[in-house]
């Protein structure tokens, strides 16, 4: 029964609805001013929450704030941006030696509301005057913030672009473009996006390798599954992600739930891994490489250093893949994985758990 503990432990996070997004900075420099436009679920801003470290908004004491905001229509939401925003801009700033550019809020774009459960993007531009001279600018995001990717517009593919995992300082960005981040920076920026889209983030991604766990404590079992998942994500991930390949969301989800069912349906009428298993866990991880394609998309990669941050983000993946097995091993293999009532009293009742909750997911993904 610690198996299933651990199970519904996971699923006590609510899923997706109320994610912590990562924000998105364009930023201009021409004709002596700085243009700042910034994509962002701005409630959280607003209500003050702290989403340095945060991966859900109902685990923040002002939750019950952002959710208030979250019903406000355009408008409103609007109004309390700009009432905020002597506050924020503390927050968002832009230095140019030091000093911070003054910057004053423009342009608000905040949709309609539509689903009040589900996380919207509003768009919003500042402008401020550059100082004199060819000083660079840094971009000073606080951490209450989150996450912001930066990308330098008008400059051509020598425009800056970086991500800041939990706010901080950019690198200076001449105003001329040509100090994008370098290579290696970029790839280890993204491998910690990767992990916390399994670890807290990826619910459906953690119940499908906790799949893959419960159905043999055999270490090459596990092993076979776990490469070939590993081996197919990385294929569809790089090709979604490089536009070859592109399939709706629509479809991903309800067939990544699906993929759950299947996993925890065979481990119950399986004694052993049965030789077709490693190529449907192949299939079923081609699925699951463009649901991580879709999370990736949202940090808009660009130009600059792709394939580092796609690398990066990749490792992060499989980091967290790992953290998972390892945690179910430390909490439940260990310590009764070689017990002879082990598959009846733990195996079989956790992937019966992790069955349900994909069939529910699935239904919901496809009818709601």
């Amino acid at each position: 029964m610690a198996a299933l503990a651990v199970v519904l432990a996971v699923l006590s996070s609510p899923a997706r609805a109320h994610e912590v997004q990562p924000s998105v900075l364009d930023l201009t420099l021409a004709d002596g001013t700085a243009t700042v436009s910034v994509d962002a679920t701005v409630e959280p801003f607003i209500a003050g929450l702290d989403l340095d470290g945060l991966s859900n908004t109902n685990e923040s004491a002002r939750s019950e704030a952002n959710d208030r905001l979250r019903n406000m229509p355009p408008q409103e939401l609007s109004q309390a941006l700009r009432d905020a925003w002597p506050a924020l801009s503390e927050d968002l700033q832009l230095l140019v030696d030091g000093t911070p550019v003054p910057l004053e809020l423009q342009d608000i774009a905040v949709p309609e509301v539509g689903d009040p459960d589900l996380p919207r993007t509003t768009r919003f531009t500042a402008t401020g005057p550059l100082p004199e001279g060819d000083a660079p600018v840094v971009v000073d995001w606080a951490p209450r913030l989150g996450g912001v990717a930066i990308r330098q517009m008008g400059a051509g593919q020598e425009g800056y672009t970086g991500y800041l995992a939990s706010g901080g300082q950019s690198d200076p960005i001449p105003r001329t473009g040509g100090s994008a981040q370098g290579g290696w920076a970029a790839f280890q920026s993204y491998v910690p996006v990767g992990f916390a889209h399994i670890m807290p983030l990826g619910i459906d991604h953690i119940l499908f390798v906790l799949g893959l766990f419960f159905l043999s404590m055999n270490l090459r079992p596990l092993l076979a599954q776990v490469t070939a998942f590993t081996a197919a994500h990385t294929l569809t991930l790089a090709l979604a992600a490089l536009g070859i390949v592109s399939v709706s969301a629509a479809i991903v989800e309800p067939l990544i739930a699906a993929s759950i069912v299947y996993v925890g349906v065979e481990n119950v009428l399986s004694r052993r891994m049965s030789p077709w298993r490693p190529l449907v866990v192949l299939l079923f991880g081609l699925l699951h490489g463009l649901g991580f394609a879709g999370v990736l998309s949202e940090y808009d990669l660009g130009s600059s250093n792709f394939m580092a941050k796609l690398i990066g983000f990749n490792v992060g993946v499989e980091f967290g893949q790992l953290a998972v097995i390892a945690a179910a091993f430390l909490t439940v293999g260990l310590w009764f994985g070689r017990k002879p009532w082990y598959k009846a009293w733990i195996a079989n009742p956790a992937s019966v758990v992790i069955a349900a909750v994909g069939a529910y997911w699935f239904v919901e993904r496809v009818f709601l």
